[in-house]
C-alpha cells in the first residue's frame, strides 16, 4: 500500500529537564498521530513517543529517544513527520492533507482555468493554497468563502475570487 509522509507538528521550545518539548500541532488528530508508541521523524531520526499531553492550550510531546532539555532543545523550530497511507484521509469532513490538494486544478465559480496547488502555506490562523497562475503564484485564503468546493476525486477546487486575489488590479 502507498504511504506520504504528513507534517504533524513543529518543535516549539524545551519543557522542563527531561526531554519534554511542546508541539505546534499542525494535524487535527493530535490523540492519533502522537499516541504512545506512535513513530515520527525529525531531522532524519526516527522517534517513538513516549508521552503526549496539553498545558496551557498547547501540545507537550516526550520521545524515547529525547532524554533530557539539551536533547529536545537541538530539536526546536524542526517539523515532526508522520507516516499515513495515502487511503487514510482525515477525521473530520472538508479536511485535507497538503498531499491530496497539491496538483489539484484551480478553475473559478464560472469554470474558467485558474491554475494548480502548488503547496499549502499553514499560518497561524488559516492556511492558504499556494496556486501557480498565468499571473504568477497567488495565495488564496483556504476559507469556505474563497474554496467553497474541494474535490480530489475529480481533480479541481472550485474558488470565489474576489478582486485582486488572481490578476494584479
Amino acid at each position: 500500500m502507498a504511504s506520504t509522509d504528513v507534517i504533524v507538528g513543529t518543535v516549539g521550545r524545551a519543557h522542563g529537564l527531561h526531554g519534554e518539548m511542546y508541539v505546534n500541532l499542525r494535524t487535527d488528530s493530535p490523540e492519533l498521530r502522537f499516541t504512545r508508541g506512535a513513530v515520527l521523524t525529525c531531522q532524519d531520526q526516527v522517534l517513538t513517543v513516549a508521552s503526549f499531553r496539553t498545558h496551557d492550550h498547547r501540545g507537550v510531546v516526550s520521545f524515547d529517544e529525547v532524554g533530557d532539555r539539551t536533547a529536545a532543545e537541538v530539536l526546536v523550530g524542526s517539523e515532526l513527520v508522520a507516516r499515513v497511507e495515502t487511503s487514510q484521509t482525515p477525521i473530520e469532513d472538508n479536511e485535507f492533507f497538503d498531499y491530496q490538494l497539491i496538483g489539484l486544478e484551480v478553475v473559478s465559480e464560472t469554470g474558467e482555468a485558474v491554475g494548480s496547488i502548488t503547496r499549502v502555506d499553514h499560518l497561524g490562523f488559516q492556511d492558504n493554497l499556494v496556486v501557480e497562475t498565468a499571473h504568477g503564484e497567488r495565495l488564496i485564503p483556504f476559507v469556505a468563502d474563497f474554496v467553497p468546493e474541494v474535490n480530489p476525486t475529480q481533480g479541481h477546487v472550485i474558488v470565489t475570487p474576489i478582486p485582486g486575489l488572481l490578476v494584479d488590479l
